[in-house]
């Protein structure tokens, strides 16, 4: 059985056993549909220890989305060096979220589709993960701008919006790359960083596009 396993495990392991089942069950049938005995058969221990470990279905949940989003934070952050220039660190941040979410597809699914869908607090945690991404792209756009310009030519706001747009995007990709056979992280990459780094090419050179007059 089951809880026969769960001898001579350390709890700090068995724990994250419980965890990574946890992600694969959540991540493909969502969180209203995932049963906590599913997880439990696929980590390999009983129902009441899974309880014990971790309390109840959304404190199981919110420790998924946490482990997760700290993760893929912590990968784009490391994917990025700052001896690198501006061009070369976007596009390094962009390949390491891409890569990410392409190796841990149930992970992303709960932290782009049904943490968002199941209201406070599972949403707030994504959004926190968001907002220290955004705030991390923020950064290298305005250092963009710095070293195109000598300083921040760039009004914050721009900058704050394009990250915003930025990050969106990579969301959006991220989930369509991962349902399409055959896209890699690197193609994927590619694609935002043509759209992008030429935009920001073309609004740090001062050349703007405005629509003609109706």
């Amino acid at each position: 059985m089951g809880g026969a396993r769960t001898k001579r495990m350390p709890r700090a392991v068995r724990e994250q056993q419980m965890l990574d089942a946890a992600v694969q069950i959540f991540g493909r049938r969502g969180y209203m549909v995932a049963s906590m005995d599913e997880i439990a058969e696929l980590a390999g221990v009983s129902k009441p220890l899974v309880y014990l470990y971790l309390n109840s279905k959304e404190d199981l949940f919110t420790a998924c989305i946490r482990r997760e989003a700290a993760a893929l934070t912590e990968a784009v952050r490391a994917g990025v060096r700052p001896d690198l220039p501006a061009d070369r660190r976007l596009w390094d941040g962009l390949l390491a979220f891409f890569a990410h979410t392409a190796e841990h597809p149930e992970a992303w699914s709960i932290l782009h589709l049904h943490a968002r869908t199941h209201g406070e607090p599972f949403a707030a945690e994504v959004a926190a993960m968001r907002a220290e991404i955004v705030a991390f792209v923020t950064r290298l756009v305005a250092v963009a701008a710095r070293e195109a310009h000598g300083d921040p030519d760039l009004p914050e706001d721009e900058v704050a919006g394009l990250a915003e747009a930025l990050v969106g995007a990579a969301e959006s990709l991220a989930t369509w790359a991962n349902a399409t056979p055959g896209v890699t992280a690197r193609q994927t990459a590619g694609t935002l960083m043509n759209f992008a780094w030429a935009g920001l090419g073309n609004l740090m050179a001062g050349k703007r596009w405005v629509p003609e007059p109706t």
